[in-house]
């Protein structure tokens, strides 16, 4: 997919001139209030949602084609936007993965790779050990590399899902993001049990500082709607 997202960019970056300066002012004088640009990558972009719904049922239950798919128009619209100054009331490629067949795929491979990525940073060796535990003044909350990877992962996913045009299914987003905090608290628990004997332990109080690092997190996104 990153070969036809790219043209697409490249065609609007590349005519971005000529339709400012020759198109926009026929536009201008007739007493348009079409802006030239933007109905250029209007236009494109229809192309590019038509190839989408073409591509994505032969891909559906691809696991790795149908994440890289995903990641790929991630991209793309985050440069439409940011670079090229897309409306977010124009069609987008998110209109395409919000459709049920597709976005419910999304969730699963979503929570699949999630899981994995906790089962690999929870068996890590460094899994209870602080990034900055040479840096007293970065490390006050002491917080172990698990914690602070499973925050970023939930991050990750926040901004993987933000710009979906319907509340609905961010709160299907939301609901995942539940589910994993549960898991995480899980998984921390059977692992406190297994140090009980050591209370005053390394890994004992890394779990506390866990604990503590994610519940203060949590609460500073509480004013992210």
């Amino acid at each position: 997919p990153e070969w036809y997202l790219t043209q697409v960019l490249m065609w609007i970056g590349n005519h971005a001139q000529f339709l400012d300066d020759k198109i926009q002012p026929i536009l201008d004088k007739a007493g348009s209030s079409v802006n030239a640009g933007l109905e250029f990558s209007r236009g494109l972009v229809m192309l590019i949602l038509e190839k989408l719904a073409a591509d994505i049922p032969c891909i559906l239950y691809d696991d790795t084609l149908f994440c890289h798919l995903v990641d790929e128009v991630l991209l793309f619209e985050r440069e439409l936007y940011s670079v090229h100054g897309y409306l977010s009331s124009f069609p987008s490629c998110m209109h395409i993965l919000s459709e049920e067949s597709c976005f419910q795929r999304w969730l699963t491979v979503e929570k699949k790779f999630a899981l994995q990525k906790m089962d690999s940073m929870l068996s890590s060796e460094a899994a209870w050990v602080s990034q900055y535990k040479d840096i007293t003044d970065v490390d006050e909350m002491k917080v172990p590399d698990c914690a602070e990877t499973f925050m970023t992962l939930l991050l990750v996913i926040t901004d993987r899902y933000k710009n979906l045009p319907a509340a609905s299914r961010k709160l299907q987003f939301l609901g995942l993001q539940k589910e994993l905090v549960d898991d995480f608290r899980i998984r921390l628990t059977q692992v406190m049990k297994e140090e009980t004997r050591a209370s005053l332990g390394f890994r004992y109080c890394a779990i506390l500082n866990a604990v503590n690092y994610i519940a203060t997190v949590l609460a500073d996104w509480a004013d992210n709607v």
